[in-house]
């Protein structure tokens, strides 16, 4: 296997049956109170500090790469869309950092298809959508696939750990 091939391959997180009970929990919801993590805790039969030092370390190491309130940009009165590239295996990781370097990108998920790199711009407006999709084709060279949404679907995502 050559140099870019490693390098581009994904290390498999190593989680313990706490962590994956916490990913499972934190995805049906969050609550609201004065010490959430407290809640949190007493759902797991754990302690605050040690769900505190968790999340940290799911942060610090990756498994998480974000971990807030997921907002309605279109009800705020900002915009979104689901853009996609075809990527050369070879430039995978490279092309991943420059995606990745936008603010206004999130989800940016590989899949085996053509289009193998698939991600979200979310911006405060439809106009600035579409400058960071143009800024992207200009840093990566390659064109954008930009699929905005014509109809919400709520499909309650769950991907259990």
């Amino acid at each position: 296997m050559d140099k870019s091939s490693r390098h581009a391959q994904t290390k498999l997180a190593e989680l313990s049956s706490l962590d994956k009970r916490l990913i499972n929990l934190l995805q049906r919801g969050f609550p609201i109170s004065e010490r959430p993590f407290l809640d949190i805790a007493e759902q797991l039969g754990s302690n605050e500090d040690i769900v505190i030092e968790r999340l940290n370390h799911l942060m610090a190491t990756k498994v998480l790469t974000r971990f807030g309130p997921m907002f309605d940009a279109v009800c705020l009165g900002g915009a979104f869309t689901l853009a996609a590239l075809a990527v050369p295996e070879e430039k995978f990781a490279e092309v991943t950092m420059q995606v990745n370097s936008f603010d206004q990108v999130a989800h940016n998920y590989r899949r085996t298809h053509h289009y193998n790199m698939w991600f979200v711009v979310g911006a405060e407006s439809e106009v600035e959508v579409n400058q960071v999709i143009s800024d992207i084709e200009k840093k990566t060279a390659l064109p954008v696939l930009n699929t905005p949404k014509l109809e919400e679907f709520y499909v309650q995502l769950y991907l259990p750990a």
